[in-house]
């Protein structure tokens, strides 16, 4: 360092050892400790609300299931609460922020590792793409080019069917469409039949209206023959979820199907089992623990940061999902951004 750096730089150190000295002197006078007091007891209460987020009840508007849907975002609040702790200059609400930090890391500080692993046998691939596409085109070119073995379409409109059957015929000569869903493979398929997911209910359990049910399937079931042996694989959109002013989260179709499924993959005899689709929900979500409890996310073991899918424009949830049993997942990742308000999602899997 010159002369003239030494010089520069020498009023940034005083400066900045004089601010942590008036910290120091502030931590020692009793009145620091008694500033912010609401500050510190809402850190603690953050760090208890994600800790026990478990005992969060949903006979109230499934209040239970939105805080876990949006848990991770829950970590924003703490820089806010340092921010307000810093202006109070309070050093117990610098203290209980030590709690709602600890239970964040202690939830998602593995998530934001890379949890990849080398090799894999097969890259599986799901996408919503989107009744309102407006590039159907553009989208069956850039998932032709995904390197996908196994790719699992959902929200399949009547009009732009057809251009995803022959945009991705060339990549994959086996594919079925089984009412808005379809799945599209490099190996043969077999054994190709809906499954049924109950969802003719709205988000709060009232009975459609003829107009209002849903005009297809939404679930298949089809086997993919691999130099391992048969993979059963299902795909599956599940019913929207909404927030209603004076009733909360209105799940009870989306759950229904979650229901439906779990039956499915419990009576499944084969034990090499993929479930691909829009799922409506983070798996963080209680209403998933029938799910989550017999296959494992692909993004949770072998992912890299949290893998949001949904909405495209700025992902805050991730709602499109790979999931296995009997399989190992070896990497997951997002692909780049369609026409469609989702990420396509990706996996490779191992025997």
């Amino acid at each position: 360092m010159t002369q003239v750096d030494m010089v520069a730089a020498e009023p940034k150190e005083i400066g900045s050892g004089r601010r942590l000295d008036r910290l120091r002197r502030a931590a020692g006078r009793p009145d620091a400790w008694r500033r912010g007091l609401v500050l510190a007891g809402l850190a603690v209460l953050l760090g208890l609300l994600m800790l026990l987020h478990g005992l969060v009840p949903n006979r109230i508007g499934n209040l239970g299931s939105l805080v876990e849907t949006l848990l991770p975002w829950f970590g924003l609040f703490i820089p806010v609460l340092l921010a307000g702790a810093l202006w109070r200059r309070s050093a117990s609400a610098v203290v209980a922020l030590l709690v709602p930090v600890v239970v964040w890391v202690g939830l998602f500080g593995g998530t934001l590792g890379d949890r990849s692993q080398p090799g894999g046998d097969l890259v599986l691939a799901e996408h919503n793409v989107g009744a309102e596409n407006a590039d159907p085109v553009g989208t069956a070119r850039a998932l032709a080019a995904s390197g996908a073995d196994v790719l699992a379409l959902v929200e399949l409109g009547e009009q732009a069917r057809g251009t995803y059957e022959q945009g991705l015929a060339q990549a994959y000569p086996f594919h079925t469409v089984q009412g808005t869903v379809g799945l599209w493979s490099r190996l043969p398929l077999s054994d190709v039949q809906p499954v049924d997911t109950g969802q003719d209910v709205g988000p709060l359990g009232d009975a459609k209206s003829a107009d209002e049910k849903l005009p297809d399937n939404r679930a298949l079931r089809a086997t993919v023959a691999t130099k391992h042996g048969p993979l059963a694989v299902y795909v599956a959109h599940l019913g929207s979820v909404r927030v209603f002013p004076r009733v909360g989260f209105g799940t009870r179709d989306r759950d229904r199907g979650v229901q439906a499924l779990g039956q499915a993959l419990a009576a499944e005899r084969n034990a090499k089992v993929v479930l691909l689709g829009d799922l409506n929900g983070s798996t963080d979500d209680r209403a998933f623990d029938g799910l989550t409890s017999r296959m494992d996310s692909a993004q949770d073991v072998a992912g890299n940061g949290f893998g949001f899918s949904w909405p495209a424009g700025f992902p805050a949830v991730r709602i499109d999902h790979i999931l296995v049993s009997g399989v190992q997942p070896r990497s997951a990742w997002t692909l780049p951004a369609t026409g469609s308000d989702h990420l396509p999602v990706a996996a490779r899997v191992g025997w």
